[in-house]
């Protein structure tokens, strides 16, 4: 991560054209996978369905890579690097998220993953000695009131279920932490110099064999639904959500940096209301719109400042 996660300069048209498709696409394409994601939930625990998926996004990304020339050759440092970036954003991060779907909408979980800017400033800033300036931390805490807001409506409305909606919750924040940890450790100088399609070929392929030991663990042998609409799911997600979305974001990170990156974690939360709102029913009441509007606002303030390019001290 060699620029600060918000910087502003103004890209050149160069750069916007270069950067316009992989942005859209992956902007879409996360939109609609926490929807697919609650399609996943029933027959099959989710931790396997967790493996299913990276283990076909990681023979894709391998094929990609492959043909593209990428170099598939890594030291032990390099495996290293990839072991734990894969497993903490293939394996934890993602048990999380199917684990908060199982009691809360999946456009909800989208919101909560629009937080990933927030971690990411911290770990930049105690990790890779990047500043944090004062915009950032007041559009993030307008950010924090617009999310009470919109569980208040939540926990307010299904009482009986307010355990299960703070569990929610929880793992929600829990995935939104591994996927930081995920994305600081692809920023670093090491990780950086490895091929994007190589680097997440293997972190998929790390992230698989400790999704399957965990799922086998966990829930004994692997469980399979037969059913047309949980694998057409599982192709979707494995090939479309993850392989072709983590490429093009990967690419939009080391093309414009991760501050402009981070805005389809902005634009992502809103479609993904939208689709919760026509395919699970979510209600909107008066405070959950203010909270929603609040919180996107205040991201998009966080994301707007002009962090520190001095080094944080």
């Amino acid at each position: 991560m060699s620029e600060p996660l918000t910087d502003t300069r103004p890209l050149d048209a160069g750069r916007r054209a270069r950067v316009a498709i992989p942005f859209i696409l992956c902007t879409l394409i996360w939109s609609s996978t926490w929807l697919v994601i609650h399609t996943q939930l029933g027959v099959v625990p989710p931790a396997w369905s967790v493996t299913y998926r990276f283990a076909i996004a990681a023979v894709a990304m391998m094929a990609y890579a492959r043909f593209t020339g990428a170099r598939l050759g890594f030291d032990a440092r390099e495996h290293g690097l990839a072991a734990i970036y894969g497993i903490a954003q293939y394996a934890l991060n993602y048990f999380c998220v199917y684990l908060a779907e199982q009691t809360v909408t999946s456009g909800l979980v989208a919101v909560l993953f629009a937080l990933l800017i927030v971690p990411n400033a911290l770990f930049a800033w105690i990790f890779l000695k990047q500043g944090v300036s004062r915009g950032f931390l007041l559009g993030s805490g307008v950010a924090a009131i617009g999310l009470v807001l919109l569980f208040w409506h939540e926990l307010a409305a299904m009482p009986q279920a307010r355990g299960a909606i703070w569990a929610g919750i929880g793992w929600s924040l829990l995935g939104v932490l591994f996927s930081s940890i995920a994305n600081v450790m692809q920023a670093n100088r090491a990780a950086r110099a490895i091929p994007v399609a190589a680097l997440i070929a293997w972190g998929m392929l790390w992230g698989t064999a400790f999704d399957a030991l965990a799922a086998w663990a966990m829930n004994g042998p692997p469980a399979f639904d037969p059913s047309p609409a949980y694998w057409t799911g599982i192709l979707y997600l494995g090939l479309v959500g993850s392989a072709l979305a983590f490429t093009c974001y990967f690419y939009v990170i080391r093309a414009i940096g991760p501050g402009r990156a981070a805005y389809t974690s902005v634009l992502s939360p809103g479609l993904a209301m939208g689709l919760s709102t026509l395919f699970e029913g979510y209600r909107w009441s008066p405070e959950a719109i203010v909270g929603g509007l609040l919180s996107l606002a205040g991201l998009f303030i966080a994301l707007q400042a002009r962090q520190s390019a001095r080094p944080a001290r």
